[in-house]
């Protein structure tokens, strides 16, 4: 462990991002992950995701770790059953996400649209498309103009090898879509624009009214800065050891990076009985 807080105690269900914290960086689950898993469940604990990914991107996680509660998808605008059926879901208002789409190409992103389903782009070899594929295990749609399909986005994603603009895109576009969209890199190289008002935060929030869990018994893990909403609503937070630092700063403890089984650390240390 990295740095850690006192132990939580009487936690009932663990929330976790995905990708940077449950994954490796390569988008494996370790056998030390998967048996973490196995262990909450074995003492009573509840386990869910929240995750940046659209519905079909969480398919594998639900057949390796046996999931069996709703779970978070697209930053939580999405909740989907464990066979990936909606029981909530939302889409950016139709004048927000033209205006986004308009800003992410006006900065030279390559722009990719989740609607209907589908993960739409214009260049299927552009940068990362290749890391996507493997990640959520389906293959995009080309589509020649992506303005056709803000009509029922439920996220759009401004996608750079240039971290560093990226970074300075994200505060330039979540201050003109202020109230509109919600605005926030789920990695250093994905900015991604899904509804207003909705967030990993609304998702903890949601979870603990459905299974009637208060959210002090509710712990979350994370490593970016989509999942600080997620920290601010649950008992106890764990930050990955790969965690910019203001992500770390908001959690109650901070373990091991996620290529070195920082999740699996932590549930074991400070979150088992």
């Amino acid at each position: 462990m990295t740095a850690e807080a006192g132990k939580a105690a009487g936690i009932a269900l663990v929330i976790s991002d995905v990708d940077g914290t449950l994954v490796t960086g390569d988008k494996r689950l370790t056998a030390a992950t998967v048996a973490a898993v196995r262990r909450l469940r074995a003492a009573g604990i509840g386990f869910s995701i929240a995750s940046a990914r659209p519905p079909i991107g969480l398919r594998s996680l639900v057949a390796e770790l046996g999931l069996d509660l709703p779970m978070g998808a697209f930053n939580g605008a999405s909740v989907v059953r464990p066979d990936l059926s909606i029981i909530e879901e939302r889409t950016i208002p139709e004048a927000a996400a033209r205006s986004a789409l308009d800003r992410l190409l006006a900065e030279r992103l390559d722009v990719w649209v989740f609607a209907d389903g589908a993960w739409c782009l214009r260049d299927p070899d552009g940068p990362y498309t290749d890391l996507e594929r493997r990640t959520i295990g389906a293959e995009p749609r080309v589509v020649a103009d992506l303005g056709t399909l803000t009509g029922s986005a439920a996220k759009i994603v401004g996608v750079s090898r240039d971290h560093a603009h990226l970074a300075a895109c994200e505060t330039r576009i979540a201050a003109a879509l202020a109230g509109r969209a919600t605005v926030h890199r789920s990695q250093a190289y994905y900015l991604d624009v899904t509804p207003p008002d909705l967030d990993k935060g609304r998702f903890v929030a949601w979870m603990s009214a459905h299974l009637a869990i208060p959210r002090e018994r509710i712990a979350t893990f994370g490593d970016a800065g989509n999942d600080r909403p997620m920290f601010a609503q649950s008992g106890y937070a764990v930050a990955m050891g790969n965690a910019e630092a203001s992500v770390q700063a908001a959690a109650s403890a901070v373990t091991d990076s996620n290529d070195a089984d920082g999740f699996a650390r932590a549930v074991e240390r400070l979150i088992l009985p």
